[in-house]
């Protein structure tokens, strides 16, 4: 019995994980704090030169 239940346990973790692998999330990538505030100096000065 414990044979047959490794057996399905490893089985059931490759199709676990194959299926992870085929679902994408919807979240967005996270960004950290140093990322946003230099993106958001970038569109300043984007700005200010159209200006």
């Amino acid at each position: 019995m414990n044979r047959k239940k490794k057996m399905n346990d490893i089985l059931k973790k490759k199709v676990k994980k194959a299926n992870s692998k085929l679902h994408t999330s919807n979240k967005p990538k996270y960004v950290s704090k140093a990322e946003r505030a230099k993106l958001a100096e970038e569109d300043n000065t984007q700005e200010l030169e159209q200006e």
